[in-house]
C-alpha cells in the first residue's frame, strides 16, 4: 500500500535526524491505542500516545503509555502552569505538523518540549504513530526518547 504524503514527509524528516524509521499502514486505522494494538498484535502498553497539551497558552508534547491516560494538573503542576488541558485539533496540527490520531513523537516543525511519561520504561521497543491516524512504526524506546530530547515524567493518572 502507498505511503501517505505525510508518512513520507515524516520518513525524510526522521532519516535527516539519522533515523531510519519503517512505518506500516493499517488501512482501518489505528487513531486509538486500541486500535493500534488490535492492528498490530501488541500489548496496549506498547502503544506510545503523542498528546499534544496547553499548559496555560504554552504546548508540550506528553508520550504516553497506551494504557494510560495524562493527569491535566499534574502536568500543570510540572509545568508549573495554573492549568493544563488538550490541545484542540487546531492546536495539534499547528503545533506538531500533523492530525491528532496521528502524531510522531518527533520531526514537528516548530521545537517542542517533550515530555516521556515513566509507564512507557516497561517497554524496550514501542509502536508509535507515523504521521497520519493509519500509519504506525516500530522504535527501541531509549532511540524515541532520544530522538524526541524527551524528559522522563510521571504525569499518568493514578
Amino acid at each position: 500500500m502507498e505511503m501517505p504524503e505525510t508518512t513520507k514527509r515524516f520518513v525524510a524528516d526522521a532519516a535527516a535526524l539519522g533515523l531510519d524509521v519503517a512505518p506500516v499502514v493499517y488501512p482501518d486505522g489505528t487513531k486509538t491505542a486500541a486500535d493500534a494494538a488490535a492492528a498490530i498484535g501488541c500489548e496496549v502498553a506498547a502503544i506510545v500516545k503523542s498528546l499534544l497539551f496547553m499548559a496555560d497558552d504554552e504546548p508540550v508534547l506528553v508520550l504516553m503509555a497506551g494504557d494510560r491516560r495524562v493527569d491535566a494538573k499534574k502536568l500543570a503542576d510540572l509545568r508549573g502552569s495554573a492549568k493544563s488541558r488538550r490541545a484542540s485539533l487546531d492546536e495539534v496540527r499547528v503545533h506538531t505538523g500533523f492530525v491528532a490520531g496521528g502524531t510522531p513523537p518527533f520531526c514537528h516543525p516548530e521545537p517542542l518540549p517533550v515530555l516521556a511519561d515513566n509507564s512507557l520504561r516497561r517497554n524496550e521497543s514501542v509502536w508509535a504513530a507515523g504521521g497520519t491516524p493509519t500509519t504506525v512504526f516500530e522504535i527501541d524506546l531509549d532511540v524515541l526518547v532520544d530522538a524526541a530530547a524527551a524528559e522522563w515524567v510521571s504525569v499518568a493518572e493514578d
